[in-house]
């Protein structure tokens, strides 16, 4: 009977090392979705030198066989994740990506930046904690009909600053301590959050195009992170494994 567990065990194992490997697109499906097209050679972080396959009028092509090879590891660590149960915080503030990047968080269950990234954010939790604890007490307050005591103009200003809290810490309102790998949708854009991150030690997953440094990150995956078909086709592949 023993036995009969262990070898289960096993067999569950293997299964999900062969899901990753299916679930990583093929060739044929990034390039349809655009998944090679870098930058303009003039923009070229020469660190991404070892992920870029040729160039055709002055933008880099990426290697995609590189692309799938750095997904599938940074998809083996998410599954990790999701196994042990884990918070990935999602960053994506530029604006092409933003509603993208709220819409995988959210249908992964999980917190996101998709505004401004606040300085202190990671190296300064307890201040930021304090933040989004007043924040889930406020928008209590309102729920349960407290704020209805004080002043028309009182309501008023607490009705602002509501709206202000929400779009600078909606997407992150029921965090309650570090999260514990970042994803990065855009590593160039996003320097304050992965300074952040790597000095508090969060493991940092991120989509590398031509122009950002992938040697700072833990799992970068070269791709284009421009195109909203590229960022679908990744993005989707990571909701599938951490859903």
């Amino acid at each position: 009977m023993i036995k009969e567990k262990k070898d289960k065990k096993i067999k569950t194992v293997v299964k999900k090392s062969i899901n990753i490997d299916k679930e990583i697109p093929n060739l044929e499906e990034m390039l349809k979705a655009g998944v090679h097209f870098g930058h303009r050679t003039s923009r070229k972080n020469p660190r991404m030198d070892q992920y870029i396959f040729t160039s055709r009028n002055n933008v880099h092509v990426i290697d995609l066989e590189k692309t799938q090879e750095k997904l599938k590891q940074a998809l083996e660590f998410i599954q990790g994740i999701k196994k042990d149960k884990k918070v990935v915080l999602f960053v994506g503030t530029k604006i092409a990506v933003k509603e993208i990047t709220e819409k995988t968080a959210q249908e992964v269950k999980m917190p996101y930046v998709t505004e401004r990234w606040i300085g202190g954010t990671l190296t300064n939790f307890a201040v930021i904690s304090k933040r989004l604890e007043h924040f889930r007490d406020l928008e209590k307050k309102k729920k349960t009909g407290e704020l209805k005591k004080y002043t028309k103009k009182e309501q008023h200003d607490f009705g602002i600053e509501l709206q202000k809290l929400d779009r600078q810490f909606g997407g992150i309102k029921e965090v309650t301590k570090l999260p514990d790998v970042l994803f990065v949708v855009d590593t160039y854009k996003e320097k304050l959050a992965i300074k952040e991150a790597r000095m508090k030690n969060i493991p940092i997953i991120g989509m590398c195009d031509t122009n950002a440094d992938p040697s700072i990150i833990d799992y970068p995956i070269p791709s284009n992170d421009d195109a909203i078909s590229s960022l679908r086709l990744i993005l989707g592949t990571v909701v599938k494994v951490l859903k």
